[in-house]
């Protein structure tokens, strides 16, 4: 049998789309590193949420869910802003997707 070739949108699609993930993932390490750990971990979770498949979209938000209460009972900020912004993505996200 023979396999059938994927063809990219444009020569180079595929480099371009790592040179962008590259770069927002370091993007997003380094506002992150730079700010304290409530609102870094807010943004970082935030940012990275919005990335998140729209199909996957409700399990995040039960992830998000569940770390809230757990990282502002363990007295890690990081985690709990972290919560809230995945949760506030991931509504945001499933609001967009089902508006479309």
């Amino acid at each position: 049998m023979e396999s059938k070739r994927v063809r990219e949108p444009f020569p180079g699609a595929y480099f371009l789309g790592l040179a962008i993930t590259l770069l927002v993932m370091y993007l997003v390490l380094a506002v992150g590193s730079s700010l304290p750990p409530g609102p870094a971990g807010f943004l970082v979770a935030f940012l990275l949420g919005l990335t998140v498949n729209p199909k996957y979209a409700p399990y995040f938000l039960i992830i998000g869910l569940i770390s809230i209460p757990l990282g502002f009972a363990a007295g890690e900020a990081q985690v709990g802003w972290g919560g809230v912004g995945l949760t506030l993505a991931e509504i945001l996200l499933l609001y967009w997707s089902r508006r479309s």
